[in-house]
């Protein structure tokens, strides 16, 4: 109903300014489907028979009486009256008045949780203050709907305090005052430590060097330098607390972000609360997709366009969950909607994966690489180099990156396949020139020899180093973190049709290539190593036999640095390194990163 009363009161408006102004142009030819369209707006708001709709073969959900009160259905009804009678005289002076954006943007800047139409994605939010910091507040519908729901104000605190969590070490189980004085902290620290514990996720985020300091966990817990920089340093459970107890510790100082086994909250009033995902590692409801198309079908009778809506579905969500979502959307009249499937994107604000899980997922990666190593070994290996034509094809771009000029040539083979590059930043000095040629050349040999282009893309972008920034003078790239990084996007751009490593859609690509024609290349003259072949069975003992000491200490770095990426996202966090003090703790600002360790932003202010 109040959908209703905007559009039809701005359809009305759109008719008087036609009194004035004249209709839009065009709107004779128009006007007898236009004044259609409202004839049929307005009887969505009487709740006609579908018999009654002129022009429709999927018919629109309209206002039920017995839900909507009587004074809104009655105001929506009048000015569907008021829109067609005004319509029919002088016309409408706009096309269309009306869309809805219901976007969580525009919750935020009128300070409401939510517009109505897009349910909150979270019960427990982190609110940024304007002189800096974060606030921790939770739904603001949550005190007011626990006291309509019969809650006194003692049993709403213990609710609110459940899923918000108490913001202090004072009563915390295991973890408090009592028990880290045991362990060598002292006041000065600890009342630190309590003017940050209300703002903070997780409650080892509060225990680290920048808030503890160095000094106090060297002299006061006798920490050593490589423990305190290791970025898995986790000071509470080298104290000596266990899992449980840090689990049960956060879920009082940090809350569970839910208010699903909440002391004395019913059962019965649990779908009340629900959000667009679950909430919290502990939460279990959320909206289901049928809702959200529901809650779009009802107010589409009264929109001109369409609405901005995500409909959120879990990670588990099929191909069949997609065509279902898209067929009842249509079935009920949308005009549009946008599906997002949980951790489907590579990085996102919220995670509910355990350690143990990340641990298992760890071990298992481990394994699927060494089998993805020993195949990529029987596939083939080239004893000898095969050898580029004395005259051969390829491109040359030149690319400014933060204004540093960057030239790159390739090689090619007779059938358009890559075999070597160049690299020249004449500018940047004579030691940096020669280490940019050697690296362009252990990739050309690399490439004559048949390692895949796709091998070395995946190794080397997002390679971060400086100069990085903004790149001008190419038409799909325009970031990268580095030299290295830029170079194999562009090459996997031209070569493999990655436009997921391109910043814009393709629209004039400077070569181009027929992908579907690259065939390849023919190694029967080539001599193959029998040595070198080996059984998949054995695969696994053959690789981690050939590794030698430093070999297996370079991928245990491997995998550290990458279970070090996994723990930061897991814990909210991008993944990135911060450039200045090199942490992890690196956060969507806009479009760029901002460190909330020391505060520095990729670009942002």
């Amino acid at each position: 109903a109040l959908t209703a009363i905007m559009h039809m009161r701005s359809s009305a408006t759109s008719a008087e300014m036609a009194k004035e102004l004249g209709p839009f142009p065009r709107y004779e030819a128009n006007s007898e489907h236009m004044l259609r369209v409202i004839r049929n707006h307005k009887r969505a708001a009487y709740n006609v028979r579908k018999e009654e709709y002129e022009g429709l073969s999927i018919y629109p959900i309209g206002i039920n009486p017995e839900y909507c009160p009587s004074d809104l259905l009655e105001a929506a009804r009048e000015d569907a009256d008021i829109a067609l009678e005004l319509g029919e005289k002088y016309g409408f002076r706009n096309a269309q008045v009306t869309v809805i954006a219901p976007t969580g943007t525009i919750g935020l800047v009128m300070d409401c949780d939510t517009t109505g139409i897009e349910p909150d994605f979270a019960l427990v939010k982190f609110k940024k203050l304007a002189g800096g910091g974060y606030f921790k507040i939770i739904n603001q519908s949550i005190p007011p709907a626990l006291k309509r729901l019969g809650y006194n104000e003692d049993q709403s605190r213990e609710i609110i305090k459940y899923a918000k969590g108490a913001g202090t070490l004072i009563g915390c189980p295991h973890i408090n005052h009592e028990s880290l004085k045991t362990r060598g902290f002292n006041e000065e620290v600890l009342n630190k430590l309590e003017t940050i514990l209300p703002a903070v996720f997780e409650l080892s985020f509060a225990f680290n060097k920048y808030t503890l300091g160095e000094k106090f966990l060297k002299a006061n817990l006798g920490f050593t330098d490589e423990q305190i920089n290791d970025f898995n340093f986790d000071v509470l459970t080298e104290l000596g607390f266990s899992k449980e107890e840090i689990g049960s510790a956060n879920d009082y100082v940090c809350g569970t972000m839910t208010i699903e086994g909440a002391p004395f909250l019913k059962h019965e009033h649990y779908p009340v609360f629900d959000c667009a995902n679950k909430c919290g590692k502990k939460g279990s409801r959320y909206i289901k997709a049928d809702a959200h198309i529901y809650m779009m079908a009802v107010a589409q009778p009264f929109i001109s366009g369409a609405i901005s809506k995500t409909i959120n579905l879990p990670n588990n969500a099929s191909i069949d969950d997609i065509k279902y979502a898209y067929l009842q959307s249509w079935k009920l009249g949308t005009k549009a909607n946008a599906l997002y499937r949980d951790g489907s994107k590579l990085s996102q604000p919220l995670n509910t994966m355990t350690d143990e899980e990340v641990e298992d997922l760890l071990e298992k990666k481990e394994e699927n690489d060494i089998v993805k190593i020993a195949e990529r070994i029987i596939h083939r290996y080239i004893a000898k180099r095969r050898r580029l034509p004395d005259r051969r094809t390829g491109y040359t771009q030149k690319v400014k990156i933060n204004g540093q000029t960057v030239y790159v040539r390739t090689g090619e083979y007779e059938n358009g396949q890559i075999g070597e590059v160049f690299i020249d930043m004449h500018k940047e000095g004579a030691a940096f020139r020669s280490l940019l040629n050697c690296f362009a050349i252990s990739i050309s040999l690399g490439l004559q020899h048949g390692v895949p282009l796709e091998e070395f893309v995946d190794a080397f972008v997002f390679t971060r180093f400086e100069p990085s920034g903004v790149v001008s003078g190419h038409s799909r790239i325009k970031m990268a973190t580095s030299v290295i990084d830029y170079i194999f996007r562009e090459l996997a751009v031209t070569y493999l049709g990655r436009n997921d490593l391109s910043h814009v859609e393709e629209t004039e690509i400077i070569k181009k290539i027929d992908h579907h024609s690259v065939v390849e290349p023919d190694f029967e003259s080539e001599e193959i190593i029998s040595e070198r072949m080996i059984e998949l069975d054995n695969s696994k003992e053959y690789v981690e036999s050939s590794f030698d000491e430093t070999q297996r200490g370079q991928k245990a770095k491997a995998i550290s640095l990458h279970q070090s990426v996994l723990k930061a996202r897991e814990r909210g966090y991008t993944g990135d390194i911060c450039p200045e003090c090199q942490s992890m703790t690196m956060v969507r600002n806009g479009t760029c990163l901002k460190c909330t360790t020391c505060g520095s932003t990729t670009g942002c202010s």
